[in-house]
């Protein structure tokens, strides 16, 4: 089971928490950063979101 695996098996019923704490986190990213990498935490916001959902998408495979 990978890590990945483990934390969405914690996190089962309690999306719209996660949720809030990633948008909590890219918020903090942003104030220390200064929003100098606001495009690049918003990116890295919504795929965390999705990889916690389950969405499937066509990514390459990692080598």
């Amino acid at each position: 089971m990978s890590f990945m695996d483990k934390i969405k098996g914690m996190l089962k019923g309690h999306e719209d928490m996660a949720d809030k704490g990633i948008d909590k986190g890219g918020d903090y990213a942003d104030e220390k950063t200064q929003g100098k990498y606001q495009p690049q935490v918003d990116t890295a916001q919504q795929k965390m979101k999705d990889e916690l959902r389950g969405h499937d998408r066509d990514y390459p495979p990692h080598p």
